[in-house]
């Protein structure tokens, strides 16, 4: 599980990255050797989500102990978006708590500045934790299969929104069409946009997919714009303009 997880991390972030060349040349321009410090953090992570997931696999095959059902008619069919729903609601909650605790400045300066020190953030940093950090994120989704029936498929898609917005939220530029983050729907979704202003002002839109509490707890600051990094990258060397573009072929 561990190799599954790394190589995902590595297939998944890779080809954003690769898109982000091909979107934004020059976005990620002089941050070569934060890269490769991500990417060391990312591989450690991800032997810390393999253990867990290690775990359930085996109890889900060969003990019968998780609540991951192969039946699609063992629960009614609206279970199947329910189920996918409370994952990822449970999951929200438990990542905007933890990550608003990693803000105390004890935690912050032990485990949680391994992140924040990808200054910008780039799709691969997704997984750059502490290990510490590492751990309280992986155990979230093995936890829920003990408690909440889910379909494997059901299943399947939650990782898969996890791993994709893990991703595209930290990459520097929006990826989601802007009804999505801008419009009615954006109030209460997180897409690069929203997490991008946490990554400036650190104190503010902790949330991982929705924006549920921290507008409840009043520490949602809205979406923020690439302008600024883009305009960083362009002064590193990068020659992409406020808009994402490549600067000489707009020139």
């Amino acid at each position: 599980m561990t190799l599954i997880v790394g190589v995902r991390y590595l297939l998944v972030s890779g080809g954003f990255a690769w898109l982000t060349s091909a979107r934004h040349p020059g976005l990620y321009a002089g941050l070569d050797r934060q890269m490769r410090r991500e990417i060391g953090w990312s591989l450690a992570s991800a032997a810390i989500y393999g253990v867990p997931a290690g775990v359930v696999m085996w109890g889900w095959r060969t003990q019968g102990w998780t609540r991951i059902y192969t039946d699609l008619d063992a629960y009614p069919l609206w279970w199947l978006p329910m189920s996918v729903f409370l994952y990822l609601f449970a999951h929200d909650s438990w990542f905007y708590w933890t990550h608003r605790w990693m803000h105390r400045p004890g935690p912050f300066r032990l485990a949680h500045a391994v992140h924040h020190r990808s200054r910008p953030p780039t799709a691969w940093a997704a997984m750059a934790f502490h290990p510490l950090e590492a751990l309280t994120g992986a155990v979230v989704i093995p936890t829920l299969v003990f408690l909440i029936p889910i379909h494997w498929g059901a299943l399947g898609f939650v990782l898969t929104v996890m791993t994709v917005m893990g991703v595209t939220n930290h990459m520097g530029w929006e990826v989601f069409p802007q009804w999505m983050w801008r419009g009615r729907l954006g109030g209460w979704l997180i897409t690069a946009s929203h997490h991008q202003r946490h990554h400036e002002r650190y104190g503010c839109n902790y949330g991982l997919y929705f924006r549920f509490w921290d507008r409840l707890c009043g520490t949602d600051e809205g979406v923020g714009d690439f302008a600024r990094e883009h305009a960083r990258a362009g002064a590193r060397g990068g020659r992409v303009d406020a808009g994402g573009r490549d600067a000489g072929r707009a020139a």
